[in-house]
């Protein structure tokens, strides 16, 4: 059933972009936060998260009901990551059956999952910061989609197997997808649910 009383958006966080829209923390003061991205209702909170230096795509809405259906309805969401390195199939292995990393100051083990090589890097948007050359050595791209989402879980999956991510960036919710949106650029979306 479609709830016409209520707006939903989604939204290309770009890098440096706080995901939230303010905050109380005098340090926050030189930050940029979601509402200098557009004229959003008043009520309107993003659908999870994306750290600060993430890029892609977020979910924005009035509504939180629908907020709490996404964040704990097992709904995937796809990333794809740039590592340092040359990632392997062994590699590819153990981020699918899941690793061991820390959520919360303790040992936590992340579900199976789904993770392949990307054999060309994906078509994006450049990045505000560049990342950096070949100089550095070679990377490779992963595509990981996950059910659940832990902090800075992504980042701390790759390194768990010995490859940092680099670049990290949201491509799907669901069925909503990054498709080609350039960064800060914010879209209505119609949601059913």
């Amino acid at each position: 059933m479609q709830n016409t009383t209520h707006s939903y958006f989604k939204i290309f966080k770009p890098y440096g972009v706080v995901s939230q829209f303010t905050s109380n923390d005098k340090h926050a003061k030189n930050k940029t936060f979601l509402g200098a991205l557009g004229d959003f209702p008043e009520g309107t909170m993003a659908i999870g998260r994306l750290d600060e230096p993430s890029e892609g795509l977020l979910l924005l809405t009035t509504n939180g009901a629908y907020s709490y259906h996404v964040n704990n309805s097992g709904i995937e969401k796809e990333y794809y990551a740039q590592v340092d390195g040359l990632i392997g199939v062994f590699e590819i292995l153990k981020l699918q059956e899941g690793v061991c990393i820390t959520s919360d100051n303790k040992p936590y083990r992340t579900k199976p999952c789904k993770v392949s090589l990307l054999e060309n890097p994906p078509v994006l948007p450049k990045r505000a910061k560049k990342i950096r050359d070949e100089r550095h050595g070679p990377t490779s791209w992963i595509s990981i989609t996950l059910t659940q989402g832990k902090f800075r879980q992504v980042r701390k999956m790759t390194s768990a197997v010995g490859f940092p991510t680099l670049r990290l960036v949201r491509v799907r919710i669901g069925s909503h997808t990054i498709g080609q949106m350039q960064p800060a650029e914010v879209a209505q979306i119609a949601v059913v649910f």
